[in-house]
């Protein structure tokens, strides 16, 4: 039996070091212990450019897009992938610019024309890709999972449109604080034990339990002690530059 093929993307500009790493990588570490290929892709670092919406890919260029640049190989590799993972932070209640170009320019993969899938309109992959899974990992800066919501919305419609089973969501509150909480004594080595444990759930099982998935995100510490630290955090970073207070709220130019 083959082992299963995973795709994965972090595509935080920090990468591939910064928060979103500290909770994709010990999940692909997981995978990886579970016997799955894995294959990690940095979008930031690579020549993405956006998608001209001219739809060449369906028409004039079935399956290939009109632009030569590295997304021909990422193509390749999304069509053979058994699981996809889209690591991306949660900027402006979504996924980033990085990762919205990799999806926008995915489209080669399906065929134009409209068929019926479960009562709904969509696009049949192109012969030669591959159905599977999707997965998310997202970390945000704020304390509640809520925020969380346009993001798995998004990619849960887009995953049915590209002929994937959505799989779930890691999802890390204020994960770019993690190694600074450890430092304050906070326990904070289950969150990274259970992103593995999901890591490898989904390759042997098909599925994330809902326990597991609990643990990553799990509240560490309350949220008004979270929002004096990270306030005190800014005010010392601005005072460290010398800006004064009464110029912190001053929009630039006025």
């Amino acid at each position: 039996m083959s082992a299963t093929r995973v795709l994965a993307f972090n595509s935080s500009p920090h990468a591939p070091a910064g928060a979103t790493a500290t909770i994709l990588d010990p999940f692909l570490d997981g995978m990886r212990a579970a016997d799955a290929e894995v294959e990690l892709l940095f979008p930031h670092k690579l020549d993405i450019k956006p998608c001209l919406g001219c739809l060449a890919c369906w028409t004039r260029t079935p399956g290939r897009c009109v632009q030569d640049d590295a997304m021909r190989g990422v193509l390749a590799a999304l069509a053979r992938a058994d699981i996809v993972v889209y690591g991306t932070p949660l900027c402006v209640d979504g996924m980033n610019a990085q990762m919205k170009v990799v999806l926008d320019r995915s489209i080669p993969l399906l065929r134009p024309f409209f068929v019926e899938r479960e009562g709904h309109c969509r696009h049949d992959r192109r012969e030669g890709c591959s159905g599977g899974r999707v997965a998310l990992v997202s970390m945000s800066g704020f304390t509640e999972l809520d925020n969380f919501d346009p993001l798995v919305a998004h990619l849960r419609a887009a995953s049915a449109n590209m002929g994937r089973e959505f799989a779930g969501a890691l999802l890390r509150p204020y994960a770019n604080s993690l190694d600074e909480l450890a430092r304050a004594g906070v326990p904070v080595a289950d969150v990274y034990n259970a992103c593995r444990e999901a890591g490898g759930q989904l390759v042997r099982d098909g599925s994330m339990s809902p326990e597991t998935l609990g643990r990553v995100s799990r509240e560490l510490v309350p949220r008004d002690q979270y929002i004096r630290a990270v306030n005190v955090h800014f005010r010392q970073a601005l005072e460290r530059r010398g800006v004064s207070p009464e110029i912190w709220d001053r929009f630039p130019g006025h």
